[in-house]
């Protein structure tokens, strides 16, 4: 975590040298002539979080200006000088905030100040239990709705398709997606008004014709989740052959997506030992390989589970195969950190 440390005493600079020697990829700040709020602008894009030695009052107006939301802003601890408290102020789960708190009243024999409601209450941090689990939250609105009834009702309906080790004592599992408050799934319920949480467990496997662009793979993507009812989501990588490993349509289209591409070669596909495999005599001719698309994706997801089976347009075939996946209840502990 790449952290700044700001003070504005004496005092405040002897602890600020203490922190910056205990934390690994802490900066201090110099001041020097500048306003806190110059420098804090200045480097607000560049640090995970910000620790400030100094009165509650000049940072909230330093950084007013530049928030934007939960998940961009950098974390915000605040420390008097003594290090008697350390205030986790802004972006405390998310961000991490509080478990920094938690750190810096561990180096100065100090006490964390933490607020959100699900700390205080002793409540699963569903934001927290949905990032160490891999979940992508679709729909932040639902998530602080989903929370708040947490917080009134000490529980929450849960629906997943997900295999589960245990669930958090607060999750009340249901077998009907309708009554859930939370669900995690790749697949869309589109009138749902749960808090949709996203695996990453989809694995799409792409065969394709030379000098097929980029637009034709987000077109047949976009017919073949829609068709299936998946969600663009929980796509996890792409997955090919090597010999399409220069295809520049391909490489383009996962590019704009963020989306790794495993590529195997035609031994790998061919020694894949899977009953009903869809076996291609296009491929066969054109890259020596019994399929492209089915092969990959169960390679690439290290699974023997087609979640849809090649469907061919006329330059590109795709594939879908389903990552095991499995939810945990543990969330870790700050106070242990």
């Amino acid at each position: 975590m790449k952290l700044a440390i700001l003070s504005i005493t004496s005092g405040g600079k002897n602890l600020a040298d203490k922190l910056t020697a205990a934390l690994p990829g802490a900066t201090y700040l110099p001041r020097g002539s500048k306003k806190i709020a110059e420098v804090v602008a200045e480097n607000w894009q560049n640090f995970d979080g910000f620790i400030f030695i100094m009165a509650a009052g000049i940072v909230v107006r330093a950084i007013a200006p530049l928030l934007l939301h939960k998940h961009k802003d950098p974390c915000v601890v605040i420390m008097d000088e003594q290090g008697q408290h350390a205030i986790s102020l802004l972006s405390g789960h998310i961000g991490g905030g509080n478990e920094l708190a938690v750190r810096l009243a561990t180096i100065t024999g100090g006490k964390p100040v933490i607020t959100t409601a699900s700390d205080t209450l002793g409540l699963l941090p569903l934001d927290l239990w949905a990032r160490e689990n891999g979940l992508m939250v679709e729909d932040q609105e639902k998530l602080t709705r989903a929370s708040t009834k947490l917080v009134n009702r000490k529980s929450l309906f849960f629906y997943t398709d997900l295999t589960s080790r245990s669930l958090p004592e607060e999750l009340a599992a249901v077998t009907d997606p309708d009554a859930a408050d939370i669900i995690v799934s790749h697949r869309l319920y589109p009138d749902s008004r749960a808090c949709m949480f996203r695996p990453r467990n989809l694995v799409v496997g792409v065969g394709c014709n030379r000098g097929t662009p980029a637009r034709e793979f987000e077109e047949s993507l976009a017919q073949l989740l829609n068709d299936n009812g998946l969600s663009r989501l929980c796509i996890r990588n792409l997955a090919s052959i090597d010999k399409k490993n220069d295809e520049e349509g391909l490489l383009a289209f996962a590019q704009k997506n963020e989306w790794p591409i495993d590529f195997f070669t035609k031994e790998e596909i061919n020694g894949l030992n899977i009953d009903n495999l869809d076996i291609s005599s296009a491929a066969l001719k054109a890259v020596g390989a019994i399929g492209v698309a089915e092969p990959s994706a169960l390679l690439s997801g290290n699974t023997q589970h087609l979640l849809c089976r090649k469907r061919k347009w006329k330059n590109i075939t795709m594939a879908i195969a389903l990552v095991p996946s499995m939810l945990s209840a543990r969330v870790r502990d700050q106070n242990s950190i």
